[in-house]
């Protein structure tokens, strides 16, 4: 087993335990690819939910470029969501949780084909 299929083994876990969601593998492992090297990288691979700049960068670079959804209230409104799901008080949110969560929010799974 590789580095990144232990991580996705991770955020799988996360999802089931803190996020009370089965997750989808096959869309969760291309939302990890989707990620990059960022998922290799303490800081990036994590979404600091507490910083309102962060949540800028996930609703502008991933909401709006990435899923291609329209900027509006309602996106941070998701993310606020999400990270409500996820657990205002869990330290490490993994990226790839959250965009996983976000991509399933707004039904945007056939963006990762």
């Amino acid at each position: 087993m590789g580095r990144r299929d232990e991580l996705i083994a991770t955020y799988a876990e996360d999802l089931r335990s803190k996020c009370g969601m089965q997750p989808d593998m096959d869309l969760l492992t291309k939302v990890t690819i989707g990620c990059g090297p960022a998922i290799y990288d303490a800081d990036a691979s994590t979404v600091a939910a507490g910083q309102e700049h962060e949540l800028e960068t996930v609703k502008d670079n991933f909401l709006v470029k990435k899923l291609g959804l329209s900027d509006g209230p309602q996106l941070m409104d998701a993310i606020r969501q999400v990270i409500e799901t996820y657990g205002v008080s869990e330290r490490n949110k993994y990226r790839a949780v959250v965009y996983y969560m976000l991509t399933k929010h707004f039904g945007k799974e056939s963006v990762y084909g």
